[in-house]
């Protein structure tokens, strides 16, 4: 390990008061209820009846319960995210102070792990190497889903034979919505093993009106905003470059938004806004383009744009395209015998309705083989595979091609693209995800130990202090809704998408003409762990916007 890497080991994440004794805590339902719909209902028979959500509150009481040992299961479910070795050290931490015979197992790779039943005890010398560091390596990630009946049935019998009282999943929407499916299925076999999850995805779109945002968000958008700020300076120093940056986040624009309130680029696209507005492409390209001529008058020829990665899908005609292609691809096997490219696209354009041929024949060449090449296990178009930086890039060259041989631009275009990814996913947790991470494995812990299942942790007043957190749980079936996928109903926590009617978006909204055509960059820097507390403990901007 480096020194900073060594420094973080020493770190010790400050709780909220209420979890600083854990055995006196009581657990409280809401009393208010919510009816699920009649295929939820059927769904989750026995999750339905349970309240919406638990309070955890201080116990008056002078004598404290006895809190028995717990053999528990933890799996990291899915991409990985900033400050998961926080929840399991918090978890391991939690169950050791309630009982110190308590025993911690992790799941390795994934789901997976679990139907094969293959874990490792983890202890107190294993744990050690990990605490407040980034990614998921303790024990690995993996993205298999609990599916099939035979599926289910393996995990459950992995949990007996571990002989399990509980099973925590860290994960985001597909993953606890998986953990609310095991909860019903244990249930329904008259298992007593708890199922609880907790919040994870950097996308930050696992939010509901008790989860205020997922662990792993405020690292990775403090990741990407440092690197679009060096880029902003770079364009004060250089003045010769158009960075086309695209960021995470393939079903909402959350790190967008976020990162655009942190360092103030010229031009961020809104995914959600994008889709409300029903604009296609061509009207972005334009839009591009004539803010590049207006600052060419200016004499600057240089800026910023960022990208959502999942851009293409809330415009409509793409859109179209893609679901047009899913439906080919996932059914039509002829395409992968054609070896060259020009007879892919011939194949797959006879196939294609006329407002999706147009959409495809308006984007580069090597945007449409990306379209076709790369393809899930499903056959479905992997929208995040899509080099969209370069698809607008490539796009505006043309477009002011078009207008200097007109003479409507007389502007010098050179363009560069970056792509916001994976550096993001597994970086050193902020304090902010340290603390935050650390509480919702003691939360996690405190639910198996009281029998709860079927639940999500989730922390509330997170921007205030950390000594005044609120601490609680909601039913995961009460988050969900059925949806079509592969043609089958199916039940799903529903992404949070940015509100465009909400504070952060307004706060952008506001700002963006200025920042269009002035230079009003900010360069955040990288995070700081050590120094005064408004840069070490600071709370992502959307989050402070959208919570006072």
């Amino acid at each position: 390990m480096n020194s900073l890497a060594q420094l973080r080991l020493q770190y010790k994440p400050t709780l909220p008061k209420i979890l600083e004794n854990l055995t006196n805590l009581s657990l409280t339902p809401r009393q208010h209820s919510l009816a699920l719909s009649p295929e939820l209902n059927k769904i989750f028979p026995n999750l339905s009846n349970r309240p919406v959500a638990y309070n955890f509150s201080i116990n008056i009481s002078s004598s404290a319960p006895a809190h028995h040992s717990k053999r528990v299961g933890v799996v990291l479910s899915g991409g990985q995210a900033p400050g998961g070795h926080n929840v399991i050290s918090g978890l391991y931490d939690a169950l050791k102070k309630l009982n110190p015979e308590s025993r911690l197992y992790g799941f390795l790779d994934g789901p997976k792990g679990i139907i094969d039943n293959n874990s490792i005890e983890i202890t107190e010398e294993l744990l050690s190497k990990y605490r407040n560091q980034g990614g998921f390596d303790i024990i690995g990630s993996g993205r298999t889903k609990i599916e099939t009946p035979e599926q289910f049935q393996a995990a459950l019998n992995a949990a007996q034979e571990l002989q399990l009282d509980g099973l925590v999943v860290i994960g985001g929407d597909d993953s606890n919505t998986n953990a609310g499916l095991l909860a019903e299925f244990f249930l329904s076999k008259g298992s007593k093993i708890s199922v609880v999850g907790v919040p994870k995805t950097i996308d930050g779109d696992l939010k509901s009106k008790d989860i205020e945002i997922s662990f792993g968000f405020d690292t990775a958008s403090k990741i990407y905003s440092e690197t679009i700020g060096n880029l902003l300076r770079d364009n004060l120093s250089a003045k010769k470059y158009y960075y086309f940056v695209k960021l995470m986040g393939r079903s909402a624009s959350h790190i967008t938004l976020e990162c655009a309130l942190r360092t103030h680029p010229n031009v961020a696209f809104i995914a959600e806004e994008v889709a409300a507005t029903k604009k296609t492409l061509q009207d972005l390209v334009v839009e591009l383009s004539d803010l590049i001529c207006k600052r060419a008058d200016a004499g600057k020829n240089y800026g910023a744009i960022l990208i959502p990665e999942g851009i293409v899908e809330f415009i409509p005609e793409f859109k179209q395209l893609i679901e047009e292609l899913n439906s080919i691809l996932s059914h039509d096997q002829q395409m992968d015998k054609l070896a060259k490219k020009a007879e892919k696209i011939a194949f797959i354009s006879s196939k294609l309705s006329r407002q999706a041929l147009n959409c495809l024949h308006s984007i580069p060449e090597e945007i449409q083989i990306q379209l076709l090449m790369d393809r899930d296990p499903h056959g479905n178009v992997q929208v995040s595979q899509i080099e969209t930086e370069k698809l607008f890039l490539e796009m505006v060259k043309i477009e002011l091609n078009k207008r200097k041989q007109s003479g409507a631009y007389k502007g010098k275009f050179a363009g560069m693209t970056h792509f916001c990814g994976y550096e993001g996913r597994s970086g050193l947790p902020s304090n902010f995800d340290c603390q935050y991470c650390y509480a919702l494995g003691h939360i996690a812990s405190l639910l198996i130990d009281a029998g709860v299942t079927g639940y999500i942790c989730h922390v509330g007043n997170l921007c205030g202090s950390v000594e005044d957190w609120e601490i609680g749980a909601s039913n995961l079936a009460h988050m969900m809704h059925v949806e079509k996928r592969h043609g089958k109903d199916k039940p799903v926590i529903a992404k949070a998408l940015v509100d465009l009617q909400g504070k952060s978006f307004a706060e952008f909204k506001k700002s963006r003409e200025m920042w269009a055509l002035n230079d009003d960059y900010l360069q955040p820097g990288p995070i700081q762990f050590f120094g005064p507390s408004d840069i070490t403990e600071d709370v992502s901007v959307s989050l402070r916007l959208e919570m006072t």
